[in-house]
């Protein structure tokens, strides 16, 4: 009766080894120092987002990519808040790649193409353009391993932009959670 009860423990604590370690290899991700520079010098809006119009905002986004997850909820925050005061949320999602935002993202509108893109460093990443097409930001969300409010780097743009300050940031560098986004490119 004893080596039965051993036997059961042992197959017990191994399953829940297995378990754990399978939990760590698929969904837990090293965090990379690594610094990355975003240079939007060629990013441009396609024609019929081009020129004057309201202030426009585009997510970079592959669907296999982890960071995504903690820039999703933020995103959808940024959107339930700004879009009703006018600013025009779109999304580019990596060529090749396919999948579905959450429902909370369901008001980005595709963009097919913005030429400049495939120079992309990174995502997730966010490009701005202000009222008068203009490139205002290109950059990650925030700094760090996760996203929110507190660090973000969006609202303090947008709010800038809504009252008519001009704003010159295509060119940030910054820590943080970011997958490669051209093909075959380490990060």
């Amino acid at each position: 009766m004893k080596i039965r009860s051993l036997v059961i423990t042992l197959l017990c604590a191994a399953a829940l080894w297995w378990a754990y370690d399978s939990f760590q290899a698929r969904y837990l991700r090293p965090f990379d120092n690594q610094a990355t520079l975003f240079d939007g010098s060629q990013l441009r809006l396609p024609a019929d987002l081009a020129g004057p119009g309201p202030i426009r905002v585009v997510h970079f986004w592959d669907p296999a990519c982890p960071c995504n997850v903690g820039n999703q909820q933020h995103l959808g925050e940024l959107v339930a808040h700004f879009a009703p005061l006018g600013v025009s949320f779109h999304v580019l999602q990596k060529p090749g790649t396919h999948g579905q935002l959450p429902a909370n993202l369901g008001a980005l509108k595709p963009v097919d193409n913005l030429p400049g893109s495939e120079q992309l460093p990174a995502s997730p990443a966010v490009a701005i353009w202000d009222r008068d097409g203009k490139l205002a930001y290109f950059g990650p969300y925030s700094e760090g391993a996760v996203c929110n409010s507190g660090n973000s780097f969006i609202e303090p743009v947008l709010k800038a932009l809504m009252e008519g300050r001009p704003v010159l940031a295509s060119n940030t560098l910054a820590v943080g959670c970011y997958c490669p986004w051209q093909a075959g490119s380490q990060q």
